[in-house]
């Protein structure tokens, strides 16, 4: 059976669920968005991830909003706000939070956390955290 900490899986038009390729890094999303373009704006991308630190990275997905359910542990979702306001959504157990389109996010994870990311994809963009 494959997991989903391994095998993505892409929600696409026509109500199509796709497995994909094991994930095998940050080179894997370029390929992902060659796998999916016919797709556009409307796909998105299923992924489950473990963490045991604060992202080193800030993210932002022009084309959808972005679900981020906490499934075990605990995560601050961070959110830059357009108008700089930066806000904290404390995440436990069974909480999500949803990062408006076009916002900047980052995370911090005291001790451990699991989380289930419902993402489009296309677009997204990354720069450091410091």
């Amino acid at each position: 059976m494959p997991s989903l900490f391994d095998h993505f899986v892409h929600l696409g038009l026509g109500a199509r669920a796709v497995e994909q390729p094991p994930f095998d890094g940050m080179q894997w999303y370029q390929g992902y968005g060659e796998r999916t373009a016919a797709d556009g704006c409307e796909g998105r991308l299923v992924s489950l991830y473990r963490f045991d630190a604060d992202w080193d990275v800030w993210e932002m997905h022009p084309h959808g909003e972005e679900l981020v359910l906490c499934t075990e542990g605990a995560m601050a979702l961070i959110l830059e706000r357009p108008n700089g306001r930066v806000e904290r959504l404390e995440l436990g157990a069974g909480d999500y939070g949803i990062v408006p389109r076009g916002c900047w996010h980052s995370a911090d994870v005291a001790h451990h956390a699991t989380a289930l990311f419902v993402t489009p994809g296309e677009g997204t963009a990354h720069k450091a955290r410091q």
